[in-house]
């Protein structure tokens, strides 16, 4: 249940954050309420752990179901 909460994004800004993002890879996303509110995303970056980063750095992907569950089975 946990994992479908989760979102995936992609990176299309890493200016500022050149180290912990990579522009065109997906990232998952982590439900965080407050951080959305005011303009976030928690995103699992490049050091594995979830940091906070503007919305306008991703934009959210669909992927069908067998895709999705392959990305989310790395995370």
């Amino acid at each position: 249940m946990a994992r479908a909460q989760k979102k995936l994004l992609i990176c299309i800004d890493n200016e500022g954050y050149e180290v912990s993002l990579e522009r065109r890879k997906i990232y998952v996303a982590l439900p965080d309420t407050t951080a959305s509110k005011r303009g976030h995303v928690r995103v699992v970056d490049e050091s594995g752990e979830d940091y906070l980063y503007p919305k306008t750095m991703f934009i959210p992907v669909e992927l069908p179901l067998a895709t999705r569950k392959a990305v989310l089975a790395d995370a």
